[in-house]
C-alpha cells in the first residue's frame, strides 16, 4: 500500500509540475544543492599535481572573483558560511526540500545567480565542456592569468621554449637561441616579459596552450587539451 501511495502520488505532482517552469527550476537547483537518491552533483575539486601549482591557481585574478561572487550568493539559499560552497549539503529529502523552500521565496534573478554559481563549481576541469565554453563566451585569458613561477617550472620541453620564445622575441631571436638549453630560453623569455636584462617588454603574451580557442606548439600530439577542442570544434561551426 506505501508503494501505491507513493507512485500514484508521485504521477500526480510531476503532472502537476510540467505547468510551472519556474518552479521547477528552483527544485532542480535545490537538487543540484542538495541532492537526493537521484541527484549525485559533486564540486569540481580541482586538485593540483604540485603544491606550486596549487599557489599558483590560490593566485588567480579568476579564482578570487570566482569566491568574491560566490560569497554574496552563498546566503540566498540559507547558507551564511562563507567558507563553503554552495553545492554539497547532501542529507536526505527534508534538506532539499529546505534549500526548495528557500529559493521560493528568492526572485526569478536571485535564483539565476544560485544556479550560474552552481554551474560553474560543477564544471569539470580538463573537460570538453571547458573547451566549449571557453569558446562560446570568448574567455580572454589575459585578463586574469599572466606566466608565473609554476608555469615556466613546468615548461621542460626545449622545443616548444623555443617556439614560445619565437613568439615572445621574433624568429631571429628564437634562431639565435636554438641550441640553448631549455632554461636559458625561459629566462630570455621572462627577460622579454619583465624587460629586464636589455630586452623590450612584452605585454600580454598568451601562449598558445591557454588561448581559446587552443592551440599546439607541436604535431606530435598527446596533448589532451587540443585533442578536447578538436572534439567539440565542429558542433560551434559556422557560429
Amino acid at each position: 500500500m506505501q508503494n501505491y501511495v507513493d507512485l500514484h502520488r508521485h504521477a500526480a505532482v510531476r503532472a502537476g509540475l510540467l505547468d510551472h517552469p519556474g518552479t521547477a527550476l528552483r527544485l532542480m537547483v535545490a537538487h543540484a544543492i542538495a541532492g537526493s537518491s537521484l541527484w549525485q552533483v559533486r564540486c569540481e575539486p580541482q586538485r593540483a599535481a604540485k603544491e606550486t601549482v596549487a599557489a599558483s591557481l590560490a593566485a588567480c585574478k579568476a579564482e578570487a572573483a570566482f569566491a568574491e561572487k560566490r560569497r554574496a550568493v552563498l546566503a540566498l539559499p540559507g547558507q551564511p558560511d562563507e567558507d563553503v560552497t554552495v553545492v554539497g549539503r547532501y542529507g536526505d529529502g527534508y534538506d532539499t526540500a529546505h534549500v526548495f523552500a528557500r529559493l521560493l521565496t528568492l526572485s526569478d534573478d536571485d535564483v539565476m545567480r544560485v544556479l550560474t554559481i552552481v554551474m560553474a563549481e560543477t564544471l569539470e576541469a580538463g573537460s570538453a565542456v571547458i573547451e566549449a565554453l571557453g569558446h562560446h563566451l570568448k574567455v580572454d585569458m589575459a585578463a586574469c592569468w599572466q606566466p608565473d613561477d609554476a608555469f615556466f617550472e613546468l615548461l621542460r620541453d626545449k622545443e616548444i621554449a623555443n617556439a614560445m620564445l619565437g613568439e615572445i622575441g621574433g624568429k631571429h631571436v628564437a634562431d639565435g637561441n636554438v641550441a640553448e638549453k631549455v632554461k636559458t630560453q625561459k629566462k630570455i623569455i621572462r627577460d622579454f616579459l619583465a624587460g629586464e636584462n636589455g630586452r623590450e617588454k612584452v605585454e600580454a603574451w598568451l601562449p598558445r596552450w591557454m588561448k581559446f580557442p587552443v592551440e599546439s606548439y607541436t604535431a606530435r600530439g598527446g596533448f589532451r587539451t587540443a585533442d578536447q577542442w578538436a572534439r567539440v570544434q565542429p558542433l560551434f561551426a559556422g557560429q
